[in-house]
């Protein structure tokens, strides 16, 4: 591993946080009961005042890096307009917890609580990917709390055959040799599907950089995460119960992770006050291949009308 000022993952790190603390937000920690912790940048509730009323927004990040390497820019775009809440979920950054449970719907359960430890009454969801999964159960438990929800690249409607696709289009015979990469190569296969780009001329030194300094800490945890996953369906059909809010469906057209055709399934699944967008010549991360595109999509839906 490269020295902290030789790694160029060290130093980005130092450019996010600072982008995080120009938008307004703070660095802090919640014990949310007894056995769990959760680590998220929020607006500083000591600088509030009766006149910056906002509506709340829970960004929630998907597998991989912590929430600062996946929410820059949203987080920059939406503290002008909303109080955003960037939490790092369980076994992800610096959130931790003692309990065993390993679900999408602790997940969900642990936000539940921070937003209630927070105060904060009513909020929109935003989770792309993993914390697409996160959200959609946020929405499902909580539905008086929960405004306006929207799901990301996010195969909530993800089925073992899907499963089984993934890892045919990956050429692995085991999902965490995608999500969870431990080489370069591996780490190369992930950002194959992810990102619409190519990177061909990266050398393997920066690969290696970012899976020691990014994907190495809580692996075992992040694994049981994987196999935890509760919302995968059988080969036949999935039956996802409807939600009672607004939610946008955000996708891009060359995602290889979730492929296009599950947002259009997922449209008609999840509920009749549902909308599509999709956005051209980007993968699995929109937000991040075109955050210019995504965010004014996801602000005209929070701030339009129902």
């Amino acid at each position: 591993m490269a020295p902290s000022f030789l790694s160029f993952v060290s130093l980005y790190g130092i450019y996010l946080r600072r982008c995080f603390a120009t938008s307004g937000l703070t660095s802090q920690f919640i014990d949310i009961d007894d056995h769990t912790t959760i680590h998220l940048w929020a607006p500083n509730p000591d600088h509030q005042t009766p006149q910056q009323q906002k509506p709340a927004l829970l960004l929630l990040h998907g597998f991989g890096p912590s929430a600062m390497w996946q929410w820059r820019r949203q987080a920059q775009f939406f503290s002008p307009h909303f109080h955003v809440y960037v939490p790092d979920l369980v076994f992800f950054g610096d959130s931790t917890t003692k309990s065993k449970e390993r679900s999408e719907v602790f997940q969900a359960v642990s936000m539940g609580k921070l937003m209630e430890k927070l105060q904060v009454k009513k909020y929109h969801v935003m989770g792309t990917s993993y914390g697409g999964f996160v959200a959609y159960h946020m929405a499902k438990l909580w539905p008086e709390k929960v405004e306006k929800v929207v799901i990301a690249s996010s195969g909530v409607n993800m089925r073992k055959a899907d499963n089984m696709e993934l890892l045919q289009r990956a050429n692995v015979e085991n999902v965490e040799e995608i999500m969870l990469p431990e080489t370069a190569t591996q780490l190369r296969t992930l950002t194959r599907l992810a990102i619409s780009r190519r990177f061909t001329m990266v050398p393997d030194f920066f690969w290696k950089d970012v899976v020691n300094q990014l994907y190495s800490e809580n692996r075992n945890e992040k694994l049981q995460l994987l196999k935890g996953i509760t919302l995968l369906a059988g080969d036949d059909s999935c039956k996802l119960p409807p939600l009672q809010q607004d939610v946008l469906i955000v996708w891009g057209d060359k995602d290889q992770i979730f492929p296009l055709k599950m947002a259009h399934e997922l449209k008609e699944l999840i509920g009749k006050k549902t909308r599509l967008e999709i956005i051209q010549n980007t993968s699995h991360v929109p937000q991040i291949e075109n955050s210019t595109q995504f965010n004014n999509i996801v602000k005209n839906f929070l701030c339009g009308s129902s």
